[in-house]
């Protein structure tokens, strides 16, 4: 009779630990749950910063590029001479056909 009294004691203590256990995992889980979502909030509010500090800096660009000043100091950039010049060659090709 005294192994049955210890094994209901057994059974009654891993019940409660398995519900105990049960609980602090659920409420981990929903922190993690928490965590997770401020960190995709960050990460939408850090990718939209970044595609407006690309939107300056394509206008900074071009207003660098179209400045006077600048294009008298380093000249014409060289992307847009080679894009001219292949611009002239294809026409030339198109002229000689």
């Amino acid at each position: 009779m005294d192994t049955l009294v210890k094994a209901d004691i057994f059974f009654f203590i891993s019940a409660i630990a398995t519900v105990v256990l049960s609980i602090l995992f659920i409420v981990a889980l929903y922190y993690l749950i928490r965590i997770l979502k401020d960190f995709s909030d960050i990460s939408d509010t850090l990718k939209r910063g970044v595609d407006k500090a690309s939107g300056h800096l394509d206008d900074l660009v071009y207003m660098l590029m179209n400045n006077p000043l600048f294009r008298f100091f380093f000249g014409k950039s060289s992307r847009r001479r080679s894009a001219k010049e292949s611009e002239k060659t294809t026409k030339k090709g198109a002229k000689t056909s």
